[in-house]
Parts: C-alpha cells; structure tokens; sequence
C-alpha cells in the first residue's frame, strides 16, 4: 500500500475557488479506494476553522524563523474516510475569504511568506518530523503554492520523490528577489537553474525543476505548455524536462453529477429517458424568465468570466442571435466589465438572453440539465470540467480545439455520427467566425432530432470518472517509486542553463 501525502491549497467541500478543488476533493478518495493510504495537507483558512469547530489536534511545533506555534488539525473529506491535516498558523491563514486574494481583488501581500510557510510544514510532514509516525513514500504537490516542496525536499537524500501537477501553468507565484531574501530559503536555490526566472523568485519552478515526475490534466495540454504561446516562457524548461512530463484527464464525481439521480435539477433522467430532460429545459427558461419554447435551441455558459473563457467571443455571438431560434441563459462572475456588459446584452434582449452574475451550485446543476448545448469557447483550457458535466447530461458541448477539451470532445462530422462516436462540436480557431460557424451546424443538427439524439447518447457513455483517473495515477506513482530505487531521472544538478530555455 503507498503513502501519498497530497498537498493542495484548496479542497471541495472545505475551500473553493476554482478546478483545483474539485480535484483535490475526489481524487484523494478516488486513491484510497484503489488502496493507497492518502492524507491531505491544506492550509488552515479563516472559512474552513469557522466551518469545522470539531478539529483534532495532532501535532505542535514551532518553525525556524516562524513567530508563534504551528499546530496541525485533521479532519476528514465529506462522505470519506479521507484524513485532511489543517496547518493551522492564524497570523498565514485565519484571514477569511479568498486564499489568495483580498476583497478587492488584489493577491494578499504576504503570500510568499504565507505558501512558503505551507511548504515548509509540508516538508516536515514529508520526513515524519512532527511525530504523526507516518511517512509517505511520495509527496503529490498541485500548483505554485505547493511548488516549492520537491526543491525542499531534493536538499535531502532521505526525502521522499515528489509529483507535480499543473493545474494551470498561467499562475506560477512570481515574487521579486527581495522577497526571496527574506524567507529562509536555500542561498544555491536563487539560481536560473534553480528559483530565479528573469529577476524574479518563482514558486512554480520548485515544481518544474525539481519534482521527479510533472504532470498535467489533460495530454493536450502537456503538449500545448511546451510551445511560447501556452509555457508563459517556461516552454523551455518543460521541453528539457519532456522526459518526465505527461498528463491524465480528470474525472468527475459520478454519484454528484449524475441526471439519474441529482437531486438538484427539476426532473431526473437517463439515456433512456431522454424525453424527460425538457421538463429541465422548460424549468430553465422559467427562471431565467425566457419564453416556454422546447424547440428553441438553449445554450449556456457557466464559469469564470474572463478572457481566458473566451467570453468575448460569447458577447460577440449574442450580439448575432435575434433572428435565430436560439436561446441563452449564464451563471458567472469575473471581470466587471464582461459582467456589465452581459447584463445589457440581457435587458435588450430578454426573451433570448437570461444572465445570474454569480455562483449558485444547484443553479449550476440545473443549467447542464436543461440546455441543449454548453458552450465552452476557452482561449486555453488545462483540463475543464463543465464539458464533462455536460457530456454526462446528455447536453452537447461546443469547444475550442484546446487542451483537455481537444482530449474530452469528439467532433461531429459525418463520419462520427456514422461511427457512433460524435459527441459535440469542436472549432479550431478562438475566432467569432468559427464560434458561429459551430452553433450553426449544432442548429442544423438540433433539427435532426434522431442524429441529435444519437450525439445525446454518445456522450452519456463516455467514462471520465475518477476512478479510472485515479488508477493512473496510482501508475503514475508506482513509476516514480520504481525510479527513485533506481535513480532513473536526471537530477537538477546536471541541468545546464540556457537563457533560451526558459530556466
């Protein structure tokens, strides 16, 4: 049985903001199902202690350089038996509300100092010095707020391999030197071959250097990192680490996200029943106060609103609808000025246009029951999650030819729907033009109610669960534990830099 210890900012149910969590809250449970003996290790926000009054504490200590004890709390992920270690430092983490950010929007000023603390307990965890009596054989590290474990841990010989996961290579934890001055850190890591990216500490690089195995969450966008356009100038590094780089889809929760048995739409229904899933749609367009019409093809949108979603070219379609048999309804929140402008786009055009700016879960749950076809137009997407929800739902994606969407989606073409094998629509440039160019071909095909039918099916029984994200990797794991018996991977000290490396 292995020991994994997971290391992750965030974790559904306990903090959210984004894709992270999702992962962190159902592959961990999805491991130790497969037998791996799996603890999480999270910071100890302000939300999560006034959520969880009944923590255990299981550890007290104090850290070099760090004012004030450190006490380490567990709890356990909903539904599991999945044991979560909370660092609990008030002056790092008791703030409430965003992780990262404040309430204007801005990164909290001290987030060096904060992670790095995170990633210093972590590494303490990783060598069973803070007598919790277990160790792990392998540190699984997600992002740049753990990025800086596996290069703690490559400084000693007895330390455990380590995985890093980039959930999305866009956030890297960028510092400036002085700040690098004042945490503590190794003087050899302020290094172009080590810490150091153009002038600056970056967190992410830990990962990208000294992680024995790097994984993404899709093989696209492994692929797509290593190019100038996606590797924000670390493509590179990466292409020099290629060796050691792959990427695993992730996987949804089948009992949350389930039209059999979901709890929070209007009317369950399955691929058999796919009659039923219009009384979703007709509950939809009440809400969103659009007019009662099931033959109206009803798209949506849910998601951050922001460029990277391709929002623009979204506003740039709504603006071409009035004359189509179309609908639109949206939940999200983001930039304030796609936010305003969406909500005109609604008031001018109410009866095909329907916009919530904010979060709702169920609201959510009901949008992938009742529309006809989700759109996904996204600039870049690492892995996404909604086209999977979708898929599940019998409703038909629409999605940029990118990263894990490229991975998720087949393309209707008359050879899939032949094949049985078509399950959306996929556009290949991030232009309004093929945007366009697809919701007319999903509306041609809308009309088609046996072919449409059929793209309905398909996607229903496609398998993106955890557990077969789960079990690889459980193989990517056994890999690293095997090369780590016989030091298969370069080690960080062989890397030679380059300027045009991206080190």
């Amino acid at each position: 049985m292995s020991r994994i210890l997971f290391a992750t900012s965030e974790a559904h149910p306990l903090i959210k903001t984004g894709g992270l969590a999702d992962v962190a809250g159902a592959l961990p449970i999805a491991l130790q199902n497969l037998g791996c003996d799996i603890r999480i290790v999270l910071p100890a926000y302000g939300d999560v202690l006034e959520r969880y009054k009944s923590l255990e504490t299981v550890a007290e200590f104090y850290l070099p350089g760090t004012a004030g004890k450190i006490i380490l709390r567990a709890t356990q992920l909903s539904d599991s038996t999945v044991k979560v270690l909370l660092v609990d430092h008030p002056a790092a983490f008791a703030r409430k509300g965003n992780p990262y950010v404040d309430e204007h929007g801005e990164p909290w000023p001290d987030n060096a100092e904060r992670f790095t603390l995170f990633c210093k307990v972590i590494q303490l965890i990783a060598l069973d010095q803070v007598q919790l009596d277990w160790k792990p054989d392998l540190v699984h590290c997600n992002d740049w707020q753990s990025a800086l474990v596996p290069a703690l841990l490559k400084q000693i010989p007895s330390a455990p391999p380590s995985l890093f996961t980039i959930h999305n290579l866009a956030y890297q934890g960028l510092f400036p030197q002085s700040t690098f001055n004042t945490l503590g850190l190794a003087p050899a890591l302020w290094a172009p071959h080590a810490l150091e990216f153009h002038g600056h500490l970056s967190f992410i690089k830990g990962g990208l250097v000294f992680a024995d195995r790097i994984n993404t969450v899709s093989t696209q966008y492994a692929k797509e990192i290593q190019t100038p356009e996606l590797g924000y100038g670390l493509e590179g590094l990466l292409q020099h680490r290629q060796h050691v780089l792959s990427g695993i889809v992730n996987g949804i929760d089948g009992a949350v996200w389930n039209p059999q048995t979901d709890t929070l739409i209007s009317q369950n229904y399955s691929s058999t029943t796919l009659s039923k899933k219009k009384v979703n749609k007709l509950a939809l367009q009440k809400l969103y106060k659009l007019p009662a019409n099931k033959d109206a093809l009803l798209l949506g949108f849910v998601g951050r609103l922001v460029e990277q979603k391709g929002i623009d070219l979204i506003i740039e379609l709504l603006k071409t609808i009035e004359d189509l048999p179309i609908q639109f309804c949206l939940l999200g929140t983001g930039d304030k000025q796609y936010q305003q402008t969406l909500t005109k786009i609604a008031k001018q055009n109410p009866n095909q246009v329907g916009v919530n700016i904010g979060y709702n879960e169920k609201l959510a749950h009901q949008i992938e029951a009742g529309v006809d076809v989700f759109l996904m137009p996204s600039r870049f997407e690492p892995c996404g999650l909604n086209q999977l929800y979708s898929l599940r739902y019998g409703t038909v994606p629409i999605v940029h030819n990118v990263g894990g969407l490229a991975d998720t989606v087949i393309d209707t073409t008359p050879e899939t729907i032949k094949n049985n094998t078509a399950t959306g629509f996929v556009f290949n440039q991030p232009t309004i033009e093929a945007l366009r160019q697809s919701v007319d071909q999903a509306l041609e095909i809308y009309t088609k109610s046996r072919t449409w039918q059929k793209l309905m099916k398909n996607g229903m029984k496609a398998q993106f669960t955890w557990e077969k994200s789960a079990k690889e990797y459980l193989n990517l794991y056994h890999e690293i534990l095997k090369a780590q018996s016989t030091r298969q991977y370069t080690s960080y000290q062989n890397y030679q830099f380059n300027g045009r490396t991206g080190f």
